[in-house]
């Protein structure tokens, strides 16, 4: 009888492993996001972010949320789009929804702040921009505004 209860043990801790092995295959892949060398720069009212080097980057997959002195401005930019409230129309690059969704090496995504978003852009300020693709985060980015 013992050998008949070996070979049981053996089959059952068998068909387990294969049950684990499984669900840890079919289970749910994380998603890997972009990755990319970035940087930042800020002029008055203007922040452009360049794309340096990396992976392209789906903009339609992309949240930008900026901070002026540690404080999130009251409107952030909803890229991609054209015309948004709190800033002024026509961002370039990436950033502009005419654009092709794709942000490569050697793209520059700019937007301006209105003085209507708060806390405005003014030399001397802080400006921290912090990317994140489908809530994966690509780059946090910061830099002092300088006067144009």
């Amino acid at each position: 009888m013992a050998p008949v209860a070996g070979v049981l043990l053996i089959a059952i801790t068998v068909v387990l492993a294969g049950g684990v092995a499984t669900a840890a295959l079919d289970g749910p892949s994380a998603t890997v996001p972009p990755s990319a060398v970035l940087s930042l720069s800020a002029t008055d009212d203007r922040i452009a972010i360049d794309h340096r080097g990396g992976d392209p980057i789906d903009v339609a997959d992309v949240t930008v949320r900026v901070r002026v002195d540690g404080e999130p401005l009251d409107e952030q930019p909803p890229v991609p789009f054209f015309s948004a409230a709190g800033f002024r129309p026509g961002p370039t690059g990436p950033f502009n929804a005419a654009s092709d969704d794709a942000w490569r090496v050697g793209d520059t995504a700019t937007f301006r702040v209105a003085g209507t978003n708060d806390p405005t852009l003014e030399p001397g300020r802080t400006v921290a921009v912090e990317i994140t693709a489908d809530g994966q985060p690509i780059a946090s980015l910061e830099t002092v505004v300088e006067a144009g």
